[in-house]
């Protein structure tokens, strides 16, 4: 087993959390008690939103009959690996407000710090969370009866951390931390300067 700091070093002072925190896709078969899960979606609940609407919704699949729903929709070559997370997460935002009288044009903004929350959170009780956007939008909505003014933005598997040897060998070699673009390579001053 290797250590995260092999792979990633800040290059400004940051807490650790941030750098343990990936993406893995192998999970152990163990269930995540409820009140570490309920945990998790206490942070998720103190993200920042533009005009505190909160419009970020989270569906959980934890049973076996309702993981097999998500599976129906998420694509075959997530479906590889993210089938043995005992949790599945449909990230969702409501794309309305009643507060603005119309369209709440901060729905995905808001949605994506709560998620972020919960990513950090999962990581520092000792879960992994690996989010995914290979799954049919459309076919998600229906099976979870989702209503018009939502969008279906990512789904997240969620639990413990397995060993990269648990999934099949053509998801080993990547079963390890990425690193990120340096903060001068997305940081401008004044104005864009990218391409």
């Amino acid at each position: 087993m290797y250590e995260v700091k092999e792979f990633r070093k800040a290059s400004h002072d940051i807490d650790p959390i941030f750098i343990k925190r990936w993406s893995p896709r192998s999970f152990l078969n163990k269930e995540v008690p409820c009140d570490v899960l309920h945990s998790v979606f206490e942070a998720a609940r103190w993200a920042p939103s533009a005009a505190n609407i909160q419009p970020w919704r989270f569906i959980t699949a934890r049973s076996q009959e309702d993981r097999e729903k998500f599976l129906s929709f998420i694509y075959e070559g997530n479906v590889a690996w993210c089938d043995k997370a005992p949790v599945l997460v449909a990230v969702v935002s409501k794309m309305d407000s009643e507060f603005t009288g119309g369209d709440n044009p901060t729905h995905a903004f808001d949605t994506g710090a709560a998620w972020g929350y919960l990513a950090l959170e999962a990581a520092r009780k000792g879960l992994a969370t690996h989010a995914m956007g290979g799954f049919d939008r459309e076919k998600a909505k229906e099976v979870l009866n989702i209503p018009e003014n939502y969008v279906v933005h990512a789904i997240v598997a969620l639990g413990y951390k397995g060993e990269k040897e648990l999934l099949l060998e053509q998801f080993q070699e990547r079963e390890k931390p990425s690193n990120r673009n340096e903060v001068e390579e997305f940081m401008f001053e004044g104005t864009f300067q990218g391409e």
